[in-house]
């Protein structure tokens, strides 16, 4: 199988983000923990925001270390495509998914993050 790219996933639940590495497997993607030494430059970073409205820090600190796209994920991001598309421009990131999602919404914010 061809890889469609390297995704890093910054989730502290370890329950979550093994759901997630398995989403992306399944979906033909490589994935990697923020600090695993891949030598592989990652096509998408995605990481949990617990708190949206203090998130400046990590997502500068995400930017610092890898030259890709960020999806961010939050529990505090309102549904619906107006908010989200707002809160990614605030953020700084290529687009956000708010907690609780499903697989097919998690992969097709994937592509649409990778493909941007």
């Amino acid at each position: 199988m061809n890889p469609k790219g390297y995704v890093v996933i910054r989730e502290e639940d370890a329950q979550i983000r093994e759901l997630l590495a398995r989403w992306l497997r399944e979906a033909g993607y490589l994935v990697a923990a923020p600090d695993a030494a891949l030598e592989m430059t990652p096509a998408l970073v995605i990481a949990n925001v617990p708190e949206p409205h203090s998130a400046d820090g990590l997502i500068r600190s995400l930017k610092g270390m890898y030259a890709a796209p960020i999806l961010a994920l939050s529990a505090r991001f309102r549904r619906g495509l107006a908010g989200s598309v707002e809160a990614a421009r605030r953020l700084g990131v290529e687009k956000v998914l708010p907690k609780p999602f499903t697989r097919k919404e998690l992969l097709a914010a994937v592509r649409e993050s990778v493909d941007a």
